[in-house]
């Protein structure tokens, strides 16, 4: 008898419980229609900031890739010519790639960054179909305009 008296206690808990979110709205996101808004300080997708000039800010000095736990991008700089003058500084990043694939999100290299040229986005939809699409190349980081990114291409570091 004392088992049914139980029993019959922990169906009327189950009873309630469900009754208690019977009658709510469902928590249901339309994902892609709808975006969900992410934390201010939230992490996503790396972008290669612009001068408002539209010069590069990246001077190759490959902080970035020291600082990177993960081992996640490949810097090659090369120097800046009088004649063609891509960064303000003496060189600039002429291969400059993210394995999106190794990344954590950390963003160490962000703070690493003299220039305030690598900057992790809101974006957060990385999805790719090959490995080849998850390595993140120059033009692919690099914003199509200045502030393209969210951030002030005006702000100095």
């Amino acid at each position: 008898m004392p088992g049914l008296f139980r029993q019959s206690i922990a169906l009327l808990r189950g009873l309630l419980i469900t009754g208690r979110y019977l009658f709510r709205p469902p928590v249901t996101i339309l994902y892609p229609e709808v975006k969900t808004r992410v934390a201010p300080r939230f992490k996503g997708r790396h972008w290669l900031t612009l001068y408002a000039d539209g010069v590069e800010r990246c001077v190759g000095c490959e902080l970035c890739v020291i600082v990177c736990p993960s081992q996640a991008i490949y810097v090659r700089a090369a120097e800046n010519t009088p004649e063609r003058q891509i960064s303000k500084g003496e060189r600039h990043a002429d291969q400059f790639q993210i394995n999106m694939l190794r990344c954590i999100f950390c963003g160490f290299c962000e703070e690493a960054c003299p220039t305030g040229s690598i900057v992790l986005g809101q974006d957060y939809e990385l999805a790719g179909y090959s490995r080849a699409s998850l390595i993140y190349t120059k033009p692919m980081l690099t914003e199509p305009y200045p502030g393209a990114s969210g951030r002030d291409p005006g702000r100095e570091v």
